[in-house]
This record gives C-alpha cells, sequence and structure tokens, in this order.
C-alpha cells in the first residue's frame, strides 16, 4: 500500500463536521467540551445548535457528570476535550457515573499521545487507553485516518454504549480508499507478510505502512494488521494471522504499558505464545518538541521503524535457524 504522508488533513475538523451532520439527523445528540471546543473542534456543531451545546468550563468532572445525567434521560452525549484531561482528571467519573451504570456517553479524547507536541508532558496523554480499557463495559477506539474516525463518530452516534475514542492534534495522512467500511468486530489486514506481523492504529499505522514499503525493497515481507477497536479486541483475527509470521511487533503513539501493545501480548499469552515486542513509549512522560521530532525520538517514526523492524526480523531469523 502506497500512502501520500505530504497530503495531510484535519481529523479534528473532521470529527467536528461529522458530530454537526449527525446532530441535523438525530435531534437526541448532545455535545459537551470543557472549554476547548476550538481546539476539539466540537465549535463547528456549538455554532449550529447552541441549545444542544453545553461548555462545562475548565471543569471535566463536571462535563462527564453532566453526559451521564443527560444519557440518563435518554440523550447522546458526546464529552470532548484533551485525552489527558478526558480520561485522567475524570476518572472516578467514567467509572462510577459512566460505566458502572452504562451509560450511552461517548468520550472523544483529542490530542492523545507524543503528538500533542510543543504542549509538553503535562498534555501528553500516554496512559489514556490504559486507563479507559481497564474499566469494565468500555469499548476503545482509534482510528487512523479522517476516513476512518467519520464512521466511528458514526458508528458510537447509532450504537448503544459506553465508549472511549482517541483522535490526534496532528493532521493525518489518507490510507484508507472510499470503499472502506469499518466495522467494530474486526481488525484489518492491511498487508499480508511471512517475517513478522506488524500490529498498530492511528497516527502511528501511516509510518509502519511507509516502513514496510521500505523494507519490501529490502526483501522483507511485512504483515500489517490495523487495531482501531484496542477494546474489545479482535482476537481471533490476530491469533490467525500471527500463525504466518510466528513473530509480533507492536507500534502505538502510547506507553508500552497498558495500551495496545499489552493487549496484545496478554490476548498471545492466554491463547497463542509467541515473542512480541512492542514499541512505543517506556514507562515515562514525554516531552516538549514538535510532534515530528518526538515521533523520532521515541522510534515511531517510519525511518525508525524501518530500522528497528530490520533488526529484530534479522535477530529473529537467526534464532528460528
Amino acid at each position: 500500500m502506497i500512502i501520500n504522508k505530504n497530503d495531510r488533513k484535519s481529523i479534528r475538523s473532521v470529527f467536528g463536521k461529522t458530530l454537526a451532520r449527525l446532530g441535523q439527523e438525530n435531534p437526541n445528540i448532545v455535545v459537551l467540551d470543557a472549554d476547548l471546543s476550538c481546539s476539539t473542534q466540537t465549535a463547528i456543531f456549538a455554532k449550529e445548535f447552541p441549545e444542544r451545546f453545553f461548555n462545562c468550563g475548565i471543569a471535566e468532572q463536571d462535563m462527564i457528570a453532566t453526559a451521564a445525567g443527560l444519557a440518563s434521560v435518554g440523550k447522546i452525549p458526546f464529552a470532548a476535550s484533551f485525552a489527558m484531561f478526558a480520561t485522567g482528571r475524570t476518572y472516578d467519573q467514567i467509572r462510577n457515573s459512566v460505566c458502572y451504570p452504562e451509560f450511552n456517553v461517548k468520550i472523544i479524547g483529542t490530542h492523545g499521545g507524543v503528538t500533542v507536541g510543543e504542549d509538553g508532558a503535562s498534555h501528553q496523554a500516554l496512559e489514556d487507553i490504559s486507563l479507559m480499557r481497564g474499566i469494565p463495559n468500555m469499548a476503545v477506539i482509534v482510528p487512523a485516518d479522517c476516513r476512518e474516525c467519520e464512521q466511528v463518530i458514526k458508528f458510537a452516534a447509532e450504537n448503544y454504549g459506553p465508549m472511549y475514542i482517541r483522535i490526534p492534534r496532528t493532521n493525518v495522512c489518507d490510507i484508507f480508499n472510499d470503499d472502506y467500511e469499518f466495522d467494530f468486530c474486526k481488525a484489518k489486514v492491511i498487508e499480508d507478510g511471512t517475517d513478522v506481523t506488524v500490529i498498530s492504529n492511528g497516527e502511528t499505522l501511516a509510518e509502519v505502512i511507509e516502513a514496510g514499503e521500505n523494507l519490501k525493497k529490502l526483501g522483507y515481507s511485512v504483515q500489517i494488521i490495523h487495531v482501531p477497536v484496542v477494546k474489545p479486541l479482535d482476537g481471533a483475527t490476530i491469533i490467525e494471522n500471527v500463525k504466518k509470521t510466528r513473530f509480533v511487533m507492536v507500534v502505538e503513539n502510547h506507553s508500552i504499558t497498558g495500551g495496545l501493545g499489552s493487549a496484545i501480548c496478554e490476548l498471545l499469552a492466554e491463547y497463542y505464545p509467541l515473542p512480541v515486542h512492542r514499541i512505543g513509549v517506556n514507562d515515562e512522560f514525554g516531552q516538549s518538541g514538535k510532534w515530528s521530532e518526538l515521533f523520532d525520538y521515541y522510534g515511531l517514526s517510519s525511518n525508525k521503524l524501518e530500522k528497528t523492524i530490520k533488526r529484530y526480523v534479522d535477530k529473529y531469523r537467526l534464532v528460528r535457524k
């Protein structure tokens, strides 16, 4: 698969426009924000439906509690803030007021991962997926491009239950064609291969795809699996495909503790034990800098991934001999 990384679009803008369009179709959709509507792009919905938009101020706990109350009377609330604050500052309210009663609240965490860039460690959510996947009844979704994000938001509006949807601050390149359809129950095999299975989602997927294409020119065969739904995890597709390579690498814009890599390790340890190498942030806080520089620093850029995948495949080939 060839992608154009120079042609990037705002995934946050797509989120905001999709909410506004869905709001025209369903009067029960309401939107809440924590004084960040220009950044999260919920301002698009607010302009069109001011009576169904609630700016809760810098009080994210109140935002989630209010969303739970609105859900209890049949509304479909989308509560948005930076991922750091939407999940960390509000954990108690999400656990006890949303997931325990299983209310139909959709939590959108924008600005996830190190791609928040210059805002630094205080704003870079590297634990949000770990926090959310640990709560019963919560679904966790990480779309990789604008087309998938649009479909994920539509799915959330049409299907009942608590959901956490994570989108980045950065613009993203197109990965999927017009005929792509998001499937909540299925992971997607992007490329088939025999040397290694690389699993990813979100904005790191484009980096993995580019690294895979470069490695193909060097004679390496890289299988790539996109896992937009971290919970509930499509274990069947993953296990079926890793049998071809018997070696797995996971790439994510998140701490390697508790995120997608941990979910894959848990799955394989129980049902199909294999070597797994995780690439992400290694149990540390992020730093301030341009997002592209941080991707490179943490080994998430296509150049760094190409070298790392090659090194581990070469090492594993020797072990298998």
